[in-house]
């Protein structure tokens, strides 16, 4: 009997020594594993976990909290004016519905940001896999958004008659809205599950699909600018052509986000496997595929204050116009 005990007690120590030796080997910083065989939030909670993830998520944190957090504020300011002014929420365009659930985005781009840092540091995986949350539903929204916006300036230089008949329509631009939601939760629910191989292959698809519509958009929105609808007069020629080049800006810019972004991430799934990076370096190249996203958060806000003439080289542009 004393020889049966002490068989189970050292057969228990053992297997708690092995249960401890795996965990260490997983949580060791010195090893960064390859992403075919982990989920996006194993290999995140993972990266993390090394000095090289702590500081590059806090860095990224602490750019949000600094650049985008008080620029998502200012934009929320001044819808806020906008509708108090108008007194209507159908007087509001769907550029600006678009870019104020743009910062609704952004806001959770900044919680997730905060969460995964807090996370990190604290070693709680439950903050990092809430904020890894909060990073895929910023993927997917706004790449919808921005195609979107995209579409909406195409459909009003394009397609005048059918973007006047649908202008001031709640229904469509609810029904819109909602559905790029959930279209948003249910990408969600579907990096939880899958490997990360899978996600950055469907990402080069999504990216790619973004690029390919908004390339359209801004082809045709040059075309109708080069060449302009016959019968318009001087003057009301001079300012439907001021309204279309805003929105071949409009789409140029966004589409010059988007290329870098796909670009970006591309070069770093591409260099992320190549054997003679350590592990440190391919934890720090795969967490900077963060701030290539981080221009895709600053441009749709950029864009409406631009709009607005709310930056200061807006009213310099302004005043030699009138000039």
């Amino acid at each position: 009997m004393v020889v049966l005990r002490t068989s189970c007690f050292l057969l228990g120590r053992t297997h708690i020594r092995v249960m401890s030796i795996n965990y260490t080997s997983f949580s060791n910083t010195s090893h960064f594993p390859l992403s075919s065989s982990l989920t996006i939030h194993e290999l995140l909670h993972k990266c993390l976990s090394s000095r090289v993830g702590a500081f590059g998520i806090t860095a990224f944190a602490v750019i949000c909290v600094l650049l985008v957090l008080p620029l998502c504020i200012f934009v929320l300011y001044l819808g806020y004016q906008r509708v108090r002014q108008q007194h209507s929420s159908s007087t509001i365009s769907h550029s600006d519905l678009f870019t104020y659930s743009m910062v609704s985005i952004e806001l959770m781009n900044i919680c997730g940001a905060i969460l995964c840092c807090w996370g990190a540091h604290a070693d709680i995986s439950v903050l990092v896999m809430l904020g890894v949350y909060f990073f895929s539903i910023t993927f997917s929204a706004q790449l919808l958004f921005h195609i979107l916006t995209c579409v909406e300036r195409y459909l009003a230089v394009v397609h005048p008659v059918l973007y006047l008949r649908n202008k001031n329509s709640i229904r469509l631009r609810t029904v819109i809205i909602v559905f790029s939601w959930l279209l948003s939760f249910v990408g969600t629910g579907v990096t939880s599950m899958a490997k990360h191989t899978v996600i950055t292959i469907v990402s080069f698809c999504v990216v790619g699909f973004a690029v390919i519509v908004i390339s359209y958009c801004s082809i045709s929105v040059l075309c109708v600018l080069i060449h302009p609808v016959p019968g318009e007069g001087v003057g009301d020629r001079q300012q439907v052509d001021q309204s279309k080049l805003r929105a071949f800006h409009t789409i140029g810019a966004i589409l010059g986000v988007l290329v870098l972004r796909f670009v970006g991430n591309i070069s770093t799934n591409i260099l992320y496997d190549s054997e003679q990076l350590i592990e440190d370096q391919r934890c720090g190249l795969w967490l900077s595929e963060f701030w290539f996203c981080l221009l895709s958060s600053l441009v749709l806000p950029l864009l409406f204050l631009h709009r607005t003439e709310k930056l200061p080289f807006c009213h310099q542009s302004v005043m030699s116009n009138r000039d």
